[in-house]
């Protein structure tokens, strides 16, 4: 396999538009810095995700640098949108390639991830999802994540709705046609009987037919639902909670990480959501220090509160940089090379992050960390016990 980092020319890296956070090109000479791309939405239906994703990486990487680097280099940061695309996913992944990218932090949501993950792999280039949460995501040795999987967040859910005794007649709206959401949906129905938990409806959609959603909620209301797990993504889940509310239904929703973003759908009431409660890693209103600096320094760069996308690639970059450090990778190593010992010291790195103190991962690329909770409250993210 080739350098990448020997491709380009000076000149021709220094007349690239990139986002770069030492400067706004490049000024620096082959394999004296670090190049890590991004890839994810910042257009489309899921652009919330990829527009948090794309800001909170520079931030880290923002004061990556200037805190001294990574092993005494410099970081460059280059994100491409994919439209939440696999074909453009897999576009912007060569464009990456071109600049010679050495470390990936993306794609943003699964299906992009998975096709990227495959390319990756054939170049083995180290590559770290902030929230890719198919199962199929790491499916290769090169990727590793920061989100639970969509299984975990199913098994999860199921634990916390019946731990904290939330509901035990439930009902279940997901989308059959999206990887995300059956597989949430299939791991939670198995995890449900163990918590004593009755899943009294399970009526799925499809993107065909993601519009009317009043034979779904009507089931859910016959079936004596005591609350409805919504396993899908914010833009169907705003039409459900509008219709929801014309029915004149008072059954509180239970949703997982893609039900984040949900306040920033336009045109929706965000009253409608009040007492929404989702599987979430982080809360914007937590106390703890390290979680108030992030969202101060994230609202000042960038005018907004952060959601949990943006806090899991903000830990992506420092997983990165935790294990570059262990491996003591060099910016002039081959990217090959730099992978196998990326690949080997995320099993050995502990991280004290934004979404979980003393995250670990496996070998099969998997993240160890406790679930959080969320309610929304007075239109905001409130921790849930």
């Amino acid at each position: 396999m080739r350098n990448w980092k020997k491709a380009l020319s000076i000149t021709a890296a220094m007349a690239m538009t990139v986002s770069a956070l030492a400067s706004p090109v490049s000024v620096y000479a082959e394999g004296d810095t670090f190049k890590i791309g991004g890839i994810g939405p910042t257009t489309g239906a899921t652009a919330i995700y990829g527009q948090a994703v794309k800001n909170a990486t520079e931030l880290a990487i923002n004061e990556v640098n200037e805190a001294g680097g990574i092993n005494g280099f410099q970081v460059e940061f280059n994100y491409q949108d994919d439209e939440g695309d696999a074909e453009k996913a897999v576009n912007a992944y060569n464009t990456l390639k071109d600049w010679d990218m050495d470390m990936l932090v993306g794609t943003v949501t699964s299906t992009p991830c998975v096709a990227v993950g495959n390319e990756s792999a054939a170049d083995n280039l180290f590559q770290l999802t902030p929230s890719g949460s198919a199962v199929e995501c790491v499916m290769n040795p090169n990727v590793f994540r920061v989100c639970f999987s969509d299984p975990n967040q199913g098994i999860a859910s199921a634990q916390y709705i019946g731990e904290h005794k939330l509901a035990t007649k439930v009902a279940v709206i997901y989308d059959s046609s999206d990887v995300y959401s059956s597989g949430i949906y299939q791991k939670f129905a198995e995890e449900a009987a163990n918590q004593g938990i009755e899943v009294v409806a399970a009526e799925a959609f499809t993107a065909d037919n993601n519009k009317d959603f009043s034979v779904q909620l009507q089931k859910a209301k016959d079936g004596g639902a005591e609350l409805i797990f919504l396993p899908i993504y914010y833009t169907e889940a705003s039409l459900i909670l509008s219709q929801a509310s014309s029915l004149d239904m008072s059954i509180p929703f239970f949703g997982c990480d893609g039900m984040d973003g949900i306040l920033n759908v336009e045109n929706f009431d965000t009253k409608l959501a009040e007492g929404l409660m989702l599987l979430t890693p982080f809360a914007a209103d937590a106390t703890d220090e390290k979680t108030q600096n992030f969202v101060k320094a994230y609202e000042e760069a960038y005018g907004d509160t952060p959601n949990q996308f943006a806090a899991d690639a903000y830990d992506a970059v420092y997983a990165i940089k935790a294990a570059a450090e262990k491996a003591d990778v060099k910016a002039d190593m081959e990217v090959s090379d730099m992978c196998d010992a990326m690949k080997t010291a995320m099993t050995e790195i502990t991280l004290d992050g934004i979404t979980g103190e003393g995250i670990t991962w496996t070998e099969d690329g998997e993240p160890s960390k406790a679930p959080k909770a969320v309610k929304i409250e007075n239109g905001a993210y409130t921790a849930m016990e």
